[in-house]
């Protein structure tokens, strides 16, 4: 069992922390940048891609500011680990941050952090933000 790095990515966004919340925390949000599908039944969210199913609960969530999701996968280790989305907006500028904590083994980080940059783009082109 090796152990998992942590890794944080920080993508600048034109929208309200309250629309890009909806996109990260909701089952149609999700399944239009995150995932072929999303199904949602009390705090346990079930992700489909093409046959593959994963699973995930949710460990925290402050509305309109952050989403800790953990992978339910029945290893030992699945509690050590989770993947968070964090919405900063700055006080001043009114510029918008969406903060991505995730991990990944060591020798996959910077696949992990390709696979997000993917991801990101996609949710910044169904938000109509550059």
């Amino acid at each position: 069992m090796s152990q998992k790095e942590e890794f944080v990515l920080e993508y600048d966004f034109q929208s309200s922390p309250q629309l890009l919340f909806q996109y990260l925390s909701t089952p149609s949000g999700l399944s239009e940048w995150f995932s072929d599908d999303v199904n949602y039944r009390g705090e346990k969210y079930t992700f489909f891609w093409g046959d593959t199913e994963e699973y995930a609960r949710v460990l925290s969530k402050k509305i309109n500011e952050k989403i800790r999701f953990q992978w339910v996968t029945g290893e030992a280790d699945e509690e050590e680990y989770f993947f968070e989305f964090r919405i900063q907006m700055d006080e001043i500028t009114k510029d918008v941050s969406l903060i991505v904590t995730d991990f990944s083994d060591k020798d996959e980080v910077d696949e992990a952090k390709l696979l997000w940059n993917s991801l990101i783009s996609d949710l910044k082109q169904v938000l109509g933000s550059s």
